[in-house]
């Protein structure tokens, strides 16, 4: 019976508990993947954590961990230059913020990248909530310039979110954190969300909507609308953050991204697609137990 359990395991106790041997116990707390504490030396598992770190493992999908060289979620321009300059080797699928996180829960890669609005920050208490007994860390890619793409010379006078009713809206698909964050902010402006408009599953195709006069608006990126010579009214800046595996952050792929970030070459194309904040690149916002 669990409620028999003391406060603290200890790896004798905790090995019973996983029927595994205590060796097995050392290595997974020397991985950081089984959640733990210090007292003189010692290893204690602390009970209440530990049985919400087995509930957890429990609905998480089988097999040994690995994952295949992917990086998921959602689509950011320089990530997806940087991941082909790099020379990483990582393939990249983008299909929104909710749908890299589901992914990633079920290993189909070893990143996703997220732009999920909270009520205090980004990203941090989703992930926090959903992966605390895991060997992950969340790190920071980019603050992002976000706001309303309209055709060169706005000719419809669009100045705010609220000047979007009854307009031809771009729409986003439903795990994307682009269209969690325009509802909400609709929503603050008492707007209804327009209907019309056509789908587009990334930041590309959403301006390309706009350029071809299919929407009289998008709910983009400063980067893609200067790519596009279209204009662009600001409306806020997000953080777009990154989910990796802690094993696969070491690895020469993921180190490759990482080096290459901090290339004078990566740099100058933050500068040239415009709308990017990079100095607070790889700060971790939430490490897994």
């Amino acid at each position: 019976m669990t409620a028999d359990l003391p406060t603290y395991l200890t790896t004798r106790e905790m090995a019973d508990l996983l029927r595994v041997k205590e060796r097995k116990i050392y290595d997974l707390a020397a991985a950081g993947e089984i959640p733990h504490s210090r007292a003189t030396g010692k290893l204690l598992f602390p009970r209440e954590v530990v049985l919400a770190w087995i509930e957890n493992a429990s609905e998480a999908p089988a097999g040994d961990g690995v994952r295949p060289a992917v990086l998921l979620g959602s689509h950011d321009p320089l990530l997806e230059w940087a991941l082909r300059e790099s020379g990483s080797g990582l393939a990249a699928f983008f299909d929104g913020s909710l749908d890299g996180l589901d992914r990633f829960d079920h290993l189909e890669g070893i990143a996703a990248g997220l732009h999920m609005v909270q009520d205090e920050g980004w990203n941090t208490d989703l992930v926090a909530r959903r992966f605390r007994f895991r060997p992950v860390v969340l790190a920071e890619w980019a603050w992002r310039n976000r706001g309303i793409i309209v055709a060169p010379g706005n000719p419809l006078g669009i100045a705010a979110i609220a000047d979007l009713a009854g307009r031809r809206v771009v729409r986003r698909q439903p795990q994307a954190g682009s269209q969690h964050l325009m509802e909400r902010l609709l929503s603050q402006a008492g707007i209804a969300l327009p209907e019309g408009g056509p789908m587009a599953r990334d930041e590309r195709e959403a301006a390309l909507a706009v350029l071809d006069g299919r929407a009289d608006a998008a709910f983009g990126l400063a980067a893609s609308a200067r790519q596009f010579r279209l204009d662009f009214v600001p409306v806020c800046e997000e953080r777009f953050d990154v989910l990796v595996s802690r094993r696969d952050w070491f690895e020469p792929p993921f180190q490759a991204l990482i080096a290459f970030s901090r290339t004078p070459a990566f740099a100058q194309m933050a500068e040239t697609l415009g709308g990017y904040r990079i100095d607070g690149i790889w700060t971790p916002h939430f490490n897994g137990a």
